[in-house]
């Protein structure tokens, strides 16, 4: 044998053709579930209105451990660019004390090697590519999350 690469790729051939077979006409996970829209599927149809924040400046409890905290305030109109971070003007250590605001974690001072910076690690500056804020819009798809204190009950309880 000579080639024995180009004898299993040769080989392997009426996997693939039959593999993309059966995609085209609906073997296995036929049933998968299709995105649907508008029809025809080039007809615009407007946005959803936007839901509403809430805006208690309720601090709402984490699910699990590391949950970026959630943002219970108005974020409408902060400015988030290279130069300016409207979040910064309270939640930095610099501003707390006279914000009353939680002062954003060290981690944030921190580069991904771990060593602490003067300020802000730039890879942690765009506060909401993790923080959100809170609406009241309703669940998209069924909730069947369960944080770890409900899942740790049980065993309380037998002890």
């Amino acid at each position: 044998m000579r080639h024995p690469i180009l004898l299993a790729i040769v080989a392997s051939l009426p996997c693939l053709f039959a593999g993309a077979i059966m995609a085209q006409v609906g073997g296995p996970g036929r049933d998968a579930p299709r995105l649907k829209g508008p029809e025809p599927f080039t007809r615009e149809i407007p946005a959803p209105p936007m839901q509403r924040q809430i805006t208690d400046d309720v601090r709402r409890r984490r699910n699990y451990p590391d949950q970026p905290p959630l943002i219970p305030h108005a974020i409408e109109g902060y400015a988030l660019d290279l130069n300016a971070n409207k979040c910064l003007s309270c939640h930095s250590r610099k501003f707390t004390e006279q914000s009353q605001a939680p002062m954003i974690s060290v981690t944030h001072y921190q580069d991904r090697d771990g060593n602490f910076l003067g300020g802000v690690s730039p890879r942690r500056y765009a506060c909401l590519s993790c923080h959100v804020p809170q609406t009241g819009a309703p669940p998209l798809v069924e909730n069947i999350f369960t944080d770890m204190d409900t899942l740790a009950e049980p065993d309380r309880r037998s002890r």
